[in-house]
């Protein structure tokens, strides 16, 4: 199930300095990108189905034209080099490749410094491994990835 944009207002209880909190509308996930291409988080767990709500801040201060952040999770079995290639070449669509849409399980839009955007989505029913990434050029060979773990 792909969800795009801002959405969904959630209340939370913050979980201790674990950058995790939880809310009646799913598991609220924050992220920070910066600008030496890194996420804060890199692995993230989840119960097959669970509501996830990935929040995620752009803590850098180079122009969204040079350093812009998003999350996208990808489908089991995508290879996640194959995908970040064919976005390099992706501008006008935000970095998304139009050939791999069916791939995306979940994704926001690309956020400037200061920005945050968010995606609401349900973790995919099948356990296993699944690769996160930002789609910018460069960022995912620079380390900006992750992995969510289904179980």
């Amino acid at each position: 199930m792909m969800t795009f944009g801002r959405a969904v207002l959630v209340t939370a209880l913050m979980a201790a300095g674990s950058g995790v909190a939880f809310a009646q509308t799913g598991r609220l996930v924050e992220l920070t990108g910066n600008d030496l291409m890194k996420y804060n988080v890199t692995a993230i767990s989840a119960k097959p189905g669970e509501l996830l709500h990935v929040k995620l801040k752009n803590a850098g201060t180079l122009p969204k034209v040079a350093m812009a952040h998003n999350f996208i999770l990808l489908a089991k079995g995508t290879d996640p080099a194959a995908f970040t290639n064919a976005a390099a070449t992706a501008s006008a669509t935000g970095y998304v490749p139009a050939q791999f849409k069916e791939k995306i399980l979940a994704s926001t839009p690309l956020a400037g410094p200061g920005e945050t955007v968010e995606a609401t989505f349900k973790a995919p029913a099948a356990p296993g491994e699944y690769v996160f990434l930002c789609s910018f050029p460069g960022h995912f060979l620079s380390g900006m990835k992750g992995v969510l773990t289904v179980k």
